[in-house]
């Protein structure tokens, strides 16, 4: 059976970690290890992470000064054993029981490197309450030039892809994801999933999204992507980009 790597961030959330840490707790499929990179709490975050690591075999932790979220996120992938490796954040939660369940299927029979689905954001008081619906699709390499992406939290694949490719860019502060994701959906080597389902549910107040000046440096950064990665025409891509995600604050 496939071993579940799920690596999550924190940084002072004690307010949501605990969500985060039951939904990887009660998933139906038990083959799973969490990795918790935290970046030096000061707010109580610490204490709940050694409480749950304490009480399960299966947590891997470590709390130290990084350098920004993506620094945390290859921590997490260079201690990773699992056959796959996923993002649960601190602030976002597992959408269903079954999720990994779904994942893992999906990996076993259509033979893939990685598997992604849909996003909810969601209040950050009322989770019941959806904002946005980010609702993806099927793979064609011609969506990249349209400026398309799978929801990154969303986004699982086997370990050897980040051995092949390396992990995040930590040049980029907020779009690193987008580079990755460029990166990796332009090698014709890889095969990706698209799985039908909410994999993942994300507290609005995101780091690129949380106010005008965050927005302007991820879509300042998001042009370096498309350049650095060959896209043709990176302007166009990027407009395109900011453009497809009206729908989602539409159709919920």
């Amino acid at each position: 059976m496939k071993t579940v790597s799920i690596i999550t961030a924190t940084y002072n959330s004690v307010k949501t970690v605990q969500t985060c840490f039951d939904s990887v707790l009660d998933q139906t499929f038990s083959n799973v290890e969490h990795i918790i990179i935290d970046g030096g709490s000061l707010d109580g975050t610490v204490d709940l992470v050694k409480e749950y690591a304490n009480t399960k075999s299966n947590v891997n932790w470590v709390s130290e000064k990084d350098n920004g979220i993506y620094d945390a996120l290859n921590k997490g992938i260079a201690l990773a054993t699992g056959d796959i490796i996923g993002f649960v954040h601190s602030d976002d939660y597992l959408a269903s029981k079954d999720i990994l369940k779904n994942i893992v299927e999906l990996f076993d029979s259509e033979k893939v490197d990685g598997v992604y689905g849909n996003l909810h954001y969601v209040d950050f008081n009322d989770s019941s309450h959806v904002i946005r619906n980010w609702k993806s699709q099927i793979f064609k390499p011609s969506l990249l030039n349209r400026g398309w992406m799978p929801a990154h939290p969303t986004l699982f694949l086997n370990s050897s892809i980040y051995k092949e490719e390396g992990a995040f860019n930590t040049k980029f502060k907020i779009a690193a994801d987008y580079d990755f994701i460029l990166r990796i959906f332009k090698n014709p080597e890889f095969k990706f999933a698209f799985l039908e389902k909410t994999v993942v549910k994300m507290r609005v107040g995101g780091a690129s999204n949380k106010s005008i000046k965050n927005l302007i440096r991820k879509t300042k950064e998001d042009l370096i992507a498309a350049k650095s990665n060959g896209l043709p025409l990176p302007l166009v891509t990027v407009g395109l980009k900011n453009i497809s995600k009206i729908p989602q604050w539409i159709k919920k």
